[in-house]
């Protein structure tokens, strides 16, 4: 008689037939109006980028109504055994030890439900497996030089991470039990985010409506005190009743939004600074368009930073000023101190401190592998008419140096559990895409990653006058981040090999952002420093002393070294006191602007 009841209950009712005939209904509806929708605008479905092409396969196995099964559970029951018995008999025909996997830690295999189930936890083992013996083979591989292999450990590593049993609806027993429990309103949810995200051409990565630039991003007091049409220069409002007399100007990244570095109070390296006694300037770069389309280096070099500089040295009436230089512009300020140098002005620049930056592209990761041939054609492509790059082209292609959790959690999470993404300042800052100029953007790319003329002496001029950072003697700052997949650590320590002058390289935990926005007050991560000269990243990390915590106070102790005389906070030390008036309030027009 139990097992009549238990044979009972597991039959569909009638209300059962009814909820996933709705279900499906709603997803056709949805997917219809969608389509609907595009066909009105020209197109059926909307223009996204590339990196879009690798979700719908991994949502669609998970969608009421692509099968004719008439009993859910037992469909998802079938599908997970078959991927077991499939993996299973793939392992056993290239003799892996499955075995050896039972204590990997991976989060996405962290729910207990990947242990609790032996047909998951085949599933798991098998491909935990499977993907060490792929990635194994590329190391193996014969005969390939190093840029060879590098692409295909990097597209074997995406396909593995892609694959993951935990990507797909019928393998991954969360989905199934939430599934299961919800009716398929979980998937609908899924369906819902996901169609959204492709009208918008981007992956939601955190709640949306909860953070603004402005209101509770980049809000440390300050006025934009010049415009022109690459740049606004922000001077912000001190705090402390004396400054260091030689200012400190912020060259962030054009590739990004500068208020990476003033994110929440807590977190902004711009407030901290400001209340060390710092007189601080930032420059936030426009969001291209039509009319920055034939922009070059000379511009961002001339018209930017140099620009920048000498503008802050006129309105303080100083000497010099201190530079930082984030990411890409880091690059750019290195040219501009080789510029300097070749003009004998390099005493306008005090110091110039790089933050994961790269001037020798040698070693640059896996961010080279997308300088080749078939990406080059492709932003001819998508810039051809308009002369800008659509920023969100360029945050698909940073997802995907870390696909698993920049990605595949978001698919995961967002379009098969139907969950909405918890709010985050600094993931809300990396979906705030900005354009960059076509003609500059591939120069870049071709010119300094590709080619990596920089380095070369006189392989780069800037209005014609040819550069050589060899000749660079500027006191020099270079921070570099130990897990960092953008700006590996070891192609950032190259700075300490072309440059010459006094020169302090730190290493810091974490990565390309955390590693670099790591406020003291949160008592995170740690760094390194090594006060012997090392000719090597792997002699200074032998040698270097590990501090916990973050690295900004040993940063400032080191510029206050150079130049510490002070002088009163007033007068053009307060924006809009001096001969520039106040354009308007920080953060300004131009970091809002897309």
């Amino acid at each position: 008689m139990a097992d009549d009841k238990d044979t009972a209950s597991a039959i569909p009712t009638l209300e059962d037939w009814q909820h996933w005939t709705w279900v499906m209904g709603r997803a056709q509806q949805m997917l219809m109006e969608t389509w609907a929708d595009g066909m009105k605008q020209g197109q059926p479905w909307p223009s996204v980028p590339p990196a879009w092409g690798a979700f719908p396969p991994a949502f669609g196995w998970g969608l009421p109504g692509q099968s004719p099964a008439s009993d859910p559970a037992a469909l998802m029951t079938a599908g997970a055994e078959a991927w077991a018995k499939g993996l299973e008999t793939w392992g056993q025909m290239m003799g892996l030890d499955t075995a050896a996997k039972e204590g990997a830690r991976d989060r996405r295999f962290a729910a207990p439900e990947w242990q609790d189930n032996p047909v998951f936890d085949t599933i798991r083992k098998t491909y935990l497996a499977l993907s060490d013996k792929l990635l194994g083979t590329v190391e193996e591989v014969e005969g390939i030089d190093d840029e060879a292999r590098q692409k295909m450990r990097f597209g074997v590593r995406n396909f593995v991470d892609a694959m993951s049993p935990s990507n797909f609806a019928l393998t991954n027993p969360q989905v199934l039990k939430r599934t299961m429990e919800s009716r398929g309103e979980n998937l609908l949810k899924g369906l819902a985010n996901m169609l959204n995200d492709i009208a918008a051409g981007q992956l939601t990565q955190t709640k949306a409506g909860v953070f603004e630039v402005g209101k509770n991003l980049a809000t440390t007091p300050g006025k934009v005190i010049k415009e022109t049409p690459l740049y606004q220069l922000i001077q912000y409002t001190p705090t402390t009743d004396e400054v260091l007399e030689t200012p400190v100007v912020i060259f962030p990244p054009w590739i990004n939004r500068f208020y990476i570095l003033d994110l929440t109070p807590e977190k902004s390296f711009v407030r901290w600074c400001v209340e060390q006694g710092i007189t601080l300037f930032m420059v936030s770069w426009k969001s291209a368009d039509e009319s920055l389309a034939d922009l070059t280096l000379d511009d961002y070099v001339l018209q930017g930073q140099v620009d920048a500089i000498d503008t802050v040295r006129d309105l303080l009436g100083v000497e010099a000023v201190h530079t930082i230089g984030y990411c890409v512009a880091g690059t750019t300020l290195a040219a501009t101190l080789g510029y300097l140098h070749a003009r004998n002005e390099q005493d306008k620049v005090a110091s110039a401190t790089f933050l994961t930056a790269q001037v020798d592209f040698t070693q640059a990761g896996d961010l080279k592998l997308f300088t080749g041939g078939e990406t080059m054609a492709l932003l001819d492509e998508l810039t051809r008419d308009k002369g800008y790059l659509d920023g969100r082209y360029m945050a698909a292609t940073f997802n995907l140096l870390r696909g698993r959790d920049l990605i595949w959690n978001y698919v995961v999470n967002n379009y098969l559990l139907g969950e909405e993404p918890a709010p985050f300042d600094l993931l809300h800052w990396n979906s705030d895409t900005t354009n960059l100029p076509a003609k500059w953007h591939r120069d870049y790319l071709e010119t300094l990653y590709k080619g990596n003329k920089l380095i070369e002496k006189g392989g780069i001029s800037v209005a014609n006058v040819p550069i050589d950072i060899g000749k660079v003697k500027t006191p020099t700052y270079v921070q570099a981040g130990r897990e960092d997949h953008i700006a590996p650590p070891e192609s950032v320590w190259k700075i300490m090999d072309h440059f010459g002058g006094p020169k302090r390289f730190l290493l810091a935990g974490s990565g390309h952002i955390a590693g670099v926005v790591n406020p003291p007050a949160a008592q995170k991560y740690q760094y390194w420093v090594n006060v012997r000269p090392a000719e090597t990243l792997e002699a200074f990390v032998e040698g270097a002393e590990e501090h916990k915590g973050s690295w900004w106070p040993d940063w400032v102790e080191w510029l206050k070294s150079l130049k510490p005389k002070v002088v009163k906070a007033q007068g053009p030390r307060v924006p809009g006191k001096g001969k520039l008036k106040a354009v308007e309030d920080a953060p300004g027009r131009y970091v809002k602007a897309r």
